[in-house]
């Protein structure tokens, strides 16, 4: 960039303010500077840009808003050096480059007790959180008695395409066990895809290759589908018999990495007996649990 000043614009103010605000709120000592004779709270410009290795010079232009568009990649090392959230990076690159950095995939083991008290309100409507890898990471009562005992499964074996190719009992409440089937590896290929996970969901694919010739076929067709916003599944129940579901997909807190689905009773009716179902079944529960 040698010595010429480059020009600014309002956008780039924007981008500098953000970056000085973030850089004052974070304390030196975090990061091994020595804390004391600041005339200014947070870290020193020549502190980030040491962190972010990129020059002094540099970084102390794009905090003045002269230092024009940066890259994605000293977006992503700035925003390394400054610690900040997946919401304040996603905000750093809309200032910078007027669009949200590519996805990152995080593995996510769990679901926080506020997810799980909203599923759990959705009763007697089954609801589940999935990862964008297909792993059942949380659900509620009616999910249990409608759509399977996750909580008797190994969380390893929690995985839609698992249970979809490798179990009979799910592919014998489907009226149409192939069109779903084609449908989920279609959708799941486009959410990996789209949650930037296609290195993690190789070693599941390669598994359900060699245990599944049908999902070998399936997967090798490449077919893609688009994200289910809402759609009606039929299923055979065992118990209840035969049960339409209106369901629903959602992003998780405006997350690519999970979502919740929500199946909805297509009837008052439906609804009565899995309610009915559902409480059967806790009773059955806690009489098994007294007599141990």
């Amino acid at each position: 960039m040698g010595n010429r000043m480059p020009e600014h614009s309002p956008h780039d103010r924007l981008l500098g303010t953000y970056l000085k605000d973030r850089r004052t709120k974070l304390d030196p000592a975090t990061f091994g500077f020595r804390a004391e004779r600041r005339r200014t709270p947070g870290l020193r410009r020549e502190e980030v840009a040491q962190r972010a290795n990129i020059s002094p010079t540099w970084y102390t232009w794009l905090e003045q808003g002269r230092g024009g568009a940066p890259s994605a990649d000293v977006l992503d090392r700035i925003a390394r050096a400054l610690m900040l959230t997946d919401l304040e990076r996603e905000h750093l690159f809309l200032l910078g480059l007027g669009r949200p950095p590519e996805v990152r995939y995080r593995k996510d083991e769990g679901v926080t007790p506020r997810l799980q008290r909203v599923l759990d309100a959705l009763d007697p409507s089954p609801a589940l959180i999935r990862t964008a890898t297909w792993n059942v990471v949380a659900w509620n009562r009616a999910a249990t008695v409608m759509l399977g005992d996750y909580g008797a499964l190994p969380p390893e074996q929690r995985n839609i395409l698992r249970l979809i190719f490798l179990d009979p009992r799910a592919r014998a409440v489907q009226y149409d066990w192939e069109s779903v089937a084609r449908f989920v590896v279609g959708a799941f290929r486009v959410d990996a895809a789209r949650a930037g996970a296609a290195e993690e969901v190789e070693p599941l694919v390669d598994e359900l290759c060699r245990l599944s010739p049908e999902f070998k076929a399936m997967w090798r067709d490449n077919d893609v589908q688009g994200a289910h916003g809402e759609a009606v599944k039929h299923i055979r129940h065992p118990v209840l018999g035969p049960l339409a579901f209106e369901y629903s997909a959602f992003a998780v807190d405006g997350r690519t990495d999970l979502s919740m689905v929500v199946y909805n009773p297509a009837t008052r009716a439906d609804a009565d007996r899995i309610a009915s179902l559902i409480e059967t079944t806790l009773v059955l529960r806690g009489a098994s649990r007294a007599s141990a």
